[in-house]
């Protein structure tokens, strides 16, 4: 079955912004320690039951004006921010790769990353239950789906961990202290299983360059603090590897050119 492409890619938007709302339910109530698929949709506050029309992406939070409807508490920007993303990346890789079960595997994997770098942008945590099964999810669907082939998965997946490895455990030398969290060199094996070894390097540097803009620009802020203030690398990480799948060969190809 055929899709027009614009029909496709406006379903793949909303289905990411309808998707993007669940996650802001798994990062909250994991942070928070509670389950994900009980109770049902609640202010986290004052725990009124929502309604449905208080659940609808984005929208919900316009017309709500980012307070909850019982007890006026602000709502946290994360949920709309979460939602957008969610919903742009969904639409950007069905336009990428079109209706295809390669789409697919990179919905669960963009689910994934997403809760994954919320928690770690609160946190500075990298569930295992996300990185590890991720790693497992990411292999099989190169051995079954995907054109990077399983032995490149495994490769890039072990590549890309054991540098990080030799990272932290060459700062922890030099320094004395970890200077990189092990929830990285895990979730790595995620991430470099899904764009293979031949990817890692772009993957590498976008991150470390997205990552260095960000540490600038927070030191730029509050210059007090110094280049001490810890980063949480996995959202960086998270962002070079989505960069990488969209645009990946674009970036080898002007890289060969010049």
């Amino acid at each position: 079955m055929t899709f027009p492409p614009f029909l496709f890619e406006t379903a793949a938007l909303i289905l990411g912004l309808v998707l993007g709302s669940f996650y802001n339910v798994c990062i909250h109530r994991t942070l928070a320690g509670q389950s994900v698929v009980w109770p049902g949709s609640h202010c986290p506050k004052c725990g009124h039951n929502l309604s449905w029309w208080e659940n609808i992406p984005v929208l919900s939070y316009i017309f709500l004006r980012g307070k909850c409807r019982s007890c006026q508490e602000s709502i946290s920007l994360r949920y709309p921010t979460v939602e957008i993303l969610s919903g742009l990346l969904a639409a950007a890789f069905a336009y990428r790769f079109g209706p295809t079960l390669e789409w697919g595997v990179y919905m669960v994997v963009i689910g994934l990353l997403l809760v994954a770098s919320f928690i770690d942008l609160d946190r500075f945590i990298l569930p295992d239950v996300i990185t590890l099964p991720g790693a497992v999810f990411v292999w099989l669907a190169a051995w079954l789906v995907l054109p990077i082939g399983w032995q490149d998965s495994l490769l890039g997946a072990g590549i890309g961990s054991g540098i990080f490895l030799a990272l932290q455990q060459g700062y922890r030398l030099i320094k004395g202290v970890h200077g990189l969290g092990t929830g990285d060199i895990k979730l790595m094996l995620m991430l470099g299983g899904l764009v293979g070894w031949q990817g890692l390097p772009v993957m590498i540097l976008l991150s470390s360059l997205s990552g260095l803009l960000v540490s600038l620009v927070w030191l730029w802020r509050d210059a007090s603090k110094g280049m001490k203030t810890a980063i949480p690398f996995g959202p960086f990480l998270s962002l070079g590897t989505v960069a990488t799948l969209l645009f990946g060969d674009v970036i080898w190809q002007w890289y060969l050119g010049i």
